[in-house]
């Protein structure tokens, strides 16, 4: 009989993201096992083709009919990469061997409130692997995965002939709008890049992916006007893709991208899974929460002159302080070849 190990991340988009080396670690480095993996059913297709996941289990809060189901597997082992009080309540129901990553909540609390950083210099995923590292596997250097079903591989000529060859893909969304960077600094960065630029996000987005598309169309210019645009250098042509794509075409639009620009959000993991050159920007959550872009190239991009940051580990739909220096404080310090 092989052996049987479950693996738990409910939610959401770039936690599951992160947790792929763990799930490649197991199904590799261990002989006759039988990888399960459990979810909430709306993140499925992030991991729907992940060869190294054996089978599917969703929660859909209903605790007692997931661990009534889980129960019948008879598991050898579970790794908790969630570690609340659903998973541990799960766990005790299973009464099967398990190991949780450790969550840091004290740490962070320290330093969102007291701003005393007594956070581990160590990325989540290694984190995430600490809690498999009882099954005997080892870290590996292949960093994060993400594959992409054949149906969701986006064409070239989906997207406009002028961002078919060479394009930026620019993830405008986040889950909170403090880790977001406002409209009119979205239009700024976006000159700065200067180049055929996607804008990506969801249905949420696509009003402010229209405001910039439109900051940026150049339409019956007369032949002076387009001279001087001309003479200052300016590329960037944008393409409103927001609420456009899935999120498996989304990650097939990075794939594509020549650099990625992006919030602290998903997509950034997404990208890093793609091994792309990512921009990461940052306003009211930091780096040091141990979720940057990892083990691909990147740029940070914050505010570092902030006593108040970071104000939350998460995030709020307004700044606290009213003054959301995080973000309009940014300096865009970067050059692309």
């Amino acid at each position: 009989m092989p052996k049987k190990v479950l693996i738990i991340r409910f939610s959401s988009i770039g936690d599951i993201v992160l947790t792929t080396p763990v799930i490649r670690v197991i199904k590799t480095q261990l002989e006759d096992v039988e990888v399960h993996y459990c979810t909430k059913k709306q993140y499925h297709s992030i991991l729907e083709a992940n060869p190294y996941i054996d089978k599917f289990h969703f929660f859909d809060n209903d605790l007692n009919a997931l661990a009534k189901a889980l129960k019948e597997e008879q598991f050898d082992f579970v790794v908790d990469l969630h570690n609340n009080l659903r998973t541990r309540l799960l766990k005790n129901r299973l009464k099967k061997p398990s190991a949780a990553f450790p969550k840091l909540n004290w740490e962070k609390w320290l330093v969102v409130n007291l701003k005393v950083n007594k956070l581990p210099n160590v990325h989540i995923v290694d984190r995430y692997l600490e809690a498999a590292k009882p099954l005997g596997v080892k870290k590996d250097a292949l960093g994060l995965d993400y594959f992409i079903p054949e149906k969701d591989q986006i064409e070239d000529n989906w997207l406009p002939k002028t961002h078919q060859k060479d394009f930026v893909a620019f993830a405008i969304g986040g889950q909170h709008e403090t880790k977001k960077l406002p409209l009119e600094r979205m239009i700024e960065l976006c000159d700065k890049i200067n180049k055929p630029i996607v804008i990506l996000g969801g249905k949420e987005d696509a009003e402010n992916g229209a405001k910039i598309e439109a900051f940026f169309e150049r339409g019956e210019e007369s032949e002076a006007q387009k001279e001087s645009l001309d003479a200052l250098g300016k590329k960037a042509e944008i393409y409103n893709g927001c609420g456009k794509f899935s999120i498996n075409q989304s990650a097939s639009i990075l794939k594509k991208a020549s650099y990625v620009f992006t919030h602290d959000t998903g997509m950034m993991h997404i990208a890093a899974a793609m091994k792309k050159n990512v921009f990461s920007i940052w306003g009211n959550t930091i780096p040091e929460f141990g979720m940057y872009p990892y083990q691909t190239k990147f740029t940070l991009l914050e505010n570092k002159k902030l006593s108040c940051r970071p104000c939350s580990k998460i995030g709020y739909d307004k700044c606290p302080k009213g003054h959301f220096k995080c973000m309009k404080d940014i300096i865009f310090d970067f050059w692309l070849p």
